[in-house]
Formats: C-alpha cells, sequence, structure tokens
C-alpha cells in the first residue's frame, strides 16, 4: 500500500465513519467481556505510576516500572503486504519486558480490536492525518503485568495473525463453535487479567499534511487545532497528504496492582483502579 490515493481507497472500502466509531467501542466491549469470562474481579486498589517523556520521529523513548517490565513509545515500523505497507510516521505504544519478549507485546494482545484503528498507536496508519492522530488524546488501554499469560496469549494471537482472524475478534465471533472462535475466547480471557493504562500528548510538533480530514477523524482534526501544536511546512512541492508526526511530549499514566514493586523515583502512589 503506498501512502495517498491507495491508503484512502483502503479506507473507503473498510472503514467509515460508522465502521470506525463501532470497531472502538467493541474493543471496549471485548475487554469489559474478558474481564467477566475471566471470573475475577478487579482490584479495588492499584499502584498509580506516571511517567513523563519526549520523543523525536523515527527514535525509541523506554521506562523500566518495575518487576521486569518496560514501557516503550516505538516508531512505526512499515513493510510491503500488510496493513503497514507504505509510508507512515509516528509510533506505537508498547509493554514488553526488560529483555524483549518478541511479537507481539503485552500491550497488543490485551487492547483490542485487533488489525484496525486502535489506541495503542498514535501516527497516520488507517487513514489518519498527523494533525488527528495529536487530536485523538489521550489514548487508553490494557496491558498484561503478570509473565504467567503473556507467553500463552503471544502464542495464541500469532496464528490468528497469520490466517487473518484478528480482524474479526470480538465478543460475537468468540461465540461462534469453531477452533478459532475458541482461541479468541482464550485470547481475551487472558486480556481480562490486565491494567488499565492512558497515554496523554502534552505537546507536539507536526509537519502539516494536505489532506482532508476522514469523515471519522474529524472530531480529532477539531480538538488538535485546540492543542498546542508547532507546525512546520515543507518546501513546495514536497508536501504530502497525511503529514509527519516530529516530535510530541507525553504523559503515562498506569493502574498496576496493588502490590506492585514500582522504582523508587516513579512514586508509585495507591489509589483506585481504572476500569
Amino acid at each position: 500500500m503506498c501512502e495517498g490515493e491507495s491508503d484512502g481507497g483502503r479506507m473507503r472500502g473498510i472503514l467509515s465513519g460508522r465502521r470506525v466509531g463501532l470497531w472502538l467501542a467493541l474493543g471496549m466491549v471485548a475487554m469489559a467481556a474478558a474481564r467477566s469470562q475471566a471470573g475475577t474481579p478487579l482490584q479495588a486498589s492499584c499502584a498509580k505510576a506516571l511517567l513523563t517523556g519526549e520523543v523525536n520521529a523515527g527514535q525509541e523513548w523506554r521506562a523500566a516500572f518495575g518487576e521486569g517490565w518496560v514501557f516503550r513509545v516505538l516508531p512505526i515500523q512499515t513493510g510491503k503486504g500488510g496493513v503497514r505497507e507504505g509510508v507512515y510516521s509516528g509510533w506505537d505504544l508498547a509493554v514488553d519486558r526488560e529483555q524483549p519478549a518478541g511479537f507481539p507485546d503485552a500491550l497488543l494482545v490485551a487492547t483490542p480490536r485487533y488489525n484496525s484503528i486502535n489506541e495503542r498507536e498514535v501516527g497516520t496508519t488507517f487513514g489518519l492525518r498527523a494533525r488527528d492522530a495529536i487530536g485523538w488524546n489521550p489514548h487508553s488501554f490494557r496491558f498484561l503485568t503478570s509473565s504467567s499469560p503473556f507467553p500463552e496469549s503471544q502464542k495464541l494471537y500469532q496464528p490468528l495473525g497469520r490466517d487473518g482472524q484478528l480482524s474479526l475478534a470480538s465478543p460475537e465471533s468468540a461465540g461462534q463453535n469453531t477452533p478459532e472462535a475458541g482461541s479468541i475466547r482464550r485470547l481475551l480471557e487472558l486480556a481480562g487479567q490486565s491494567s488499565a493504562g492512558m497515554f496523554r500528548i502534552v505537546d507536539a510538533r507536526l509537519t502539516a499534511g494536505v489532506a482532508d480530514a476522514a469523515p471519522y477523524a474529524e472530531n480529532w482534526a477539531l480538538q488538535s487545532r485546540r492543542r498546542r501544536i508547532r507546525t512546520s511546512l515543507r518546501p513546495r512541492g514536497k508536501s504530502t497528504p497525511k503529514g509527519k508526526l516530529d516530535w510530541m511530549r507525553f504523559s503515562v499514566t498506569l493502574w498496576l496492582p496493588g502490590a506492585w514493586k514500582a522504582p523508587a523515583e516513579l512514586h508509585a502512589a495507591p489509589g483506585a483502579c481504572l476500569e
């Protein structure tokens, strides 16, 4: 997929304003269903930790938050033949072990809806312009904090991704009587053993694109106009439809299990869990 017309064509084919809203809503429903299927209530008290940082285009940011886990802001990788084919800018949010456990990470497996527009990305994927990506703020996500369900979630996720089943991972598809549906049910069940997080963009610098906002992103475009964004302009003739994310400053709030052993510098404070 190349930037511009082919990307927009794909979006027109698979996403409309209603579908995007539905997919995001289903992601929340999926996580709620997973928590219900897990059969264990959420903890009444969590350790609330705050991370802050900034990152430039093409660079990675990372911070350890205890018990061998690391939060990462990774530059979006692109290639041929997949959702990421083409030229994009921005970052993926990821949670992984101090020694990386490979793809998929512990945030990806716990944050449906998979293989679609998703709150784990801050980037110009799925037809979003740079302004839209910044205007969609904050981002809410889930992530695994136990090393036990993480490897099992990875093993379930990988074949579903190869078989093209992940885009169908929802409570509806999980109710079917097929081996794939059984794997989806188990994946959502494991996602129910996750913690909550929120990623908030505090400031940003971007190169504006020349395309109009997609219908499903119009509200995000309006939000970006109200934010403190430093916009740079490329020389005439070099503008792109979606623009480019050049830099952002952000905060990350993590609601960790109450007995979590966080690094002292995080000053994790007890508080109510975010459901």
